[in-house]
């Protein structure tokens, strides 16, 4: 086991992926190893990237991952993606756009399927997270699957979130009000050379300057950065330039506002949160299914015997009691 946590603490990638690929897969021997692991995280800058499909958000994070490496940063990439139908893995369509970055050892590019979860990330997503953090990456991108407007949970897992929008999707303000708005600590308008990006700008602009001013923590206004053309290396560059500038001025902000450490206990609540729920009411669905209760309980549901309320409650009476 120690051999392990001292493989990934130096970096071995295969040692980190076999770890990853067991907490998805809900194998109890990862969560030995991850308690081992936990104390060794903390130390990594976690960037949030988040948007609608189509928005570019992989091609961002690919230029993310070659200007922080030319600061002499260390890299990990966490690509959320859809859950395949067949498999029940990850598509893995990001990893094949990043094969550039295939031969670097400071970059960890992983998929996880989301295998039904909600809000745009997997459930293993805090785990693998801490991996990497204990591997030493000195930045981590996530990067959401982008279907729509659940894309919210990122803030739990983040330090700094990138919101992405594009020109010529529609009503982009409508698309951006439910909780999207809320979460940006940085908006970037891609494919900024599209007809209607500086519309799109003002528009966000408007939206900031109707935000209440207690609603930007510690002052913290989130800039709308241009990004053009990927084809295009000169825009593009500079475009990546104004970014990776912004991210650093946002993680800077909150260290010297003290606002790190209320990110950081949002994120251990949430975490504790899917802790208990893994010990405690996994285990109980388990067992009911395993022994026919369900099933005998939902027949009676249907039959209108008894409410799911009721059931619930006698089920955590009886577990109490156990304890």
């Amino acid at each position: 086991m120690t051999e392990k946590i001292d493989k990934i603490r130096s970096g071995d990638i295969r040692t980190a992926s076999r770890l990853i690929r067991n907490l998805e897969d809900g194998v109890l021997a990862a969560r030995t190893e991850m308690k081992q692991l936990f104390t060794y995280t903390g130390k990594a800058h976690v960037v949030g990237i988040t948007g609608s499909p189509g928005a570019g958000k992989s091609t961002l994070i690919d230029g993310l991952v070659e200007y922080f490496r030319k600061a002499g940063e260390t890299v990990g990439v966490l690509a959320i993606d859809p859950t395949s139908p067949f498999t029940g893995g990850a598509i893995l369509g990001d990893r094949i756009r990043m094969q550039r970055h295939a031969e670097d050892r400071d970059v960890f590019v992983r998929s996880l399927a989301t295998r039904g979860a909600l809000g745009g990330l997997a459930k293993a997503t805090g785990d693998a997270i801490h991996v990497m953090d204990a591997m030493g990456k000195d930045i981590i991108l996530v990067e959401t699957v982008g279907t729509g407007q659940q894309e919210v949970d990122i803030i739990n897992h983040s330090h700094t979130v990138i919101v992405v929008l594009i020109p010529g999707m529609g009503d982009e303000i409508q698309a951006i009000k439910a909780g999207i708005m809320e979460i940006a600590d940085i908006f970037v308008v891609n494919k900024a050379d599209r007809d209607g990006a500086s519309k799109l700008r003002r528009e966000l602009s408007v939206l900031l300057d109707m935000a209440p001013p207690n609603s930007f923590a510690g002052g913290w206004r989130p800039p709308i950065v241009m990004v053009e053309n990927a084809f295009d290396p000169e825009c593009f560059c500079k475009g990546m330039v104004d970014l990776t500038t912004a991210v650093a001025a946002h993680y800077k902000h909150m260290a010297n506002h003290d606002l790190l450490g209320s990110r950081m206990r949002r994120k251990a609540t949430v975490e504790l949160r899917e802790a208990i729920r893994t010990c405690v009411l996994e285990p109980i669905l388990d067992r009911l299914i395993c022994g026919g209760d369900m099933d005998a309980m939902i027949e009676r549901m249907l039959k209108k015997e008894v409410d799911p309320y009721t059931l619930a409650e006698q089920i955590a009476g009886a577990c109490l009691k156990e304890v």
